[in-house]
């Protein structure tokens, strides 16, 4: 099964980004393993020096209805939830209490699709129980003042908290970091009420690989400009929260709305791409293995940013390119959309290919399925498709390092060679010129 076709799959066996190239036989052979209590991991600890902190965001969009294939929802005003993760104030940052991985019916939601794709018993992984590193709502640092800001976008049918690892990473180098839940696309999103909202039927029911992405990041693009007009309210005193819960103190005023940034994973790249191409308050951007097309390698359904390109800073890290004829690198040199973003842009530019990872290596599973791994008996040959070979805490080391170089040297102005070309300490990082 190629890229194309996994981005486009729904419901449980989207459970895990790119899973859905399990066949039921492997499925079935999987071993169903129950440990004496639920796993619980923890992700990799940040190495900046700030502390974190985090809160959510209900925000309402009451300018727009909701994408005409939310059913019911159609009608009603566009709802997101988003978290913010931030660099906190160090006196303070051991006062609140800890922040779960995931809302706890968001968690029986995803967990029930990872337990059919991963072979174990429902309810062996508590992944609300996984350890982060942030604490909810404690004040945001003072200094040194304002601080840039990056938005996160995730990878089709996936939750904002799937890349947790390199949001913490960032917050605790000073930057505020805003992570977008695409409801009604997502496995499942909740609310402050307590809905859980989980994926609209008809967009699955849409036939059409291409025309689902389309339809997906229609939505997602307008998400964007939204968002960073709510964090316009934030920043100049304002509580844009729809249920007005008590913020964070000194967030808003951690808030530099002119050093904005974002990355994205998959769908989330595309939609990173797209939304700098609609708003240019982002001043730079990250795709992890993303198309820039409707379609993996149709030539002919580039993304509108793709035929343009951009003038601002853009990086591209990939993994691999399914074709008919197998599989290529995802890189400028094969990718047809990948090709004409990088030949149609004239702002600074870097194609980063690791020939050993796999798609949902750019994510948390790069180190949360090799953890469950050594705790769980997991279907054979799990862990390569989805994450390759390459050794997790290496490449979870090299991701975050080049994205906080990246948005260091095009946020904060801080030249950082580890861009300017290869480096002894990620040997299995290639640039592609």
């Amino acid at each position: 099964m190629t890229r194309r076709q996994l981005l486009g799959r729904a419901g449980a066996l989207a459970a895990l980004g790119a899973t859905s190239a399990l066949g039921p036989a492997a499925r079935a052979s999987a071993a169903v393993t129950a440990p004496a209590w639920p796993v619980r991991l923890e992700l990799p600890r940040p190495t900046g020096p700030y502390p974190l902190g985090i809160t959510e965001l209900h925000l309402v969009d009451r300018t727009r209805r909701g994408p005409w294939w939310a059913g019911d929802a159609a009608g009603e005003f566009r709802e997101l939830m988003v978290s913010v993760w931030y660099p906190a104030d160090r006196a303070t940052a051991k006062d609140g209490p800890g922040a779960s991985y995931m809302r706890a019916g968001v968690a029986a939601v995803f967990g029930a699709g990872a337990a059919k794709i991963l072979g174990v018993g429902e309810g062996a992984i508590d992944w609300a129980g996984f350890g982060t590193h942030a604490r909810v709502g404690v004040a945001a640092v003072s200094r040194p003042g304002r601080v840039p800001v990056v938005l996160y976008s995730p990878g089709m049918y996936n939750e904002r908290t799937l890349d947790t690892t390199a949001a913490e990473e960032l917050a605790s180098h000073g930057y505020v970091v805003i992570t977008v839940d695409p409801v009604h696309e997502a496995h499942a999103v909740e609310f402050p009420d307590g809905r859980v909202i989980e994926p609209a039927p008809a967009l699955g029911a849409i036939e059409a690989d291409a025309d689902r992405s389309r339809a997906a990041l229609e939505v997602r693009v307008a998400d964007i400009p939204f968002v960073l007009d709510q964090l316009a309210v934030l920043a100049h005193g304002g509580n844009p929260d729809a249920g007005k819960r008590p913020l964070p103190r000194g967030l808003g005023e951690a808030l530099d709305l002119a050093r904005i940034g974002m990355f994205g994973h998959s769908l989330g790249g595309m939609t990173t791409a797209e939304a700098m191409g609609v708003d240019r308050r982002i001043r730079a951007g990250v795709n992890l293995d993303g198309p820039l097309g409707y379609d993996w390698a149709d030539p002919e359904l580039l993304l509108p940013v793709a035929r343009t390109g951009l003038d601002r800073p853009f990086l591209q890290m990939g993994a691999w390119l399914g074709v008919p004829s197998g599989r290529l690198p995802h890189t400028h040199e094969h990718s047809p959309s990948w090709r004409a973003m990088w030949r149609n842009s004239t702002g600074w530019k870097r194609d980063l290919w690791t020939e050993a990872a796999e798609h949902n290596s750019f994510t948390d599973y790069q180190t949360v399925l090799p953890g469950l791994a050594e705790r769980l008996t997991l279907p054979k040959g799990l862990l390569s498709r989805m994450v390759g070979t390459v050794d997790p805490a290496r490449f979870t080391m090299s991701r975050r390092a080049y994205l906080t170089a990246f948005f260091d040297q095009h946020l904060r102005g801080r030249h950082q060679p580890l861009l300017d070309g290869p480096s002894p300490l990620h040997p299995y990082v290639r640039f592609i010129d």
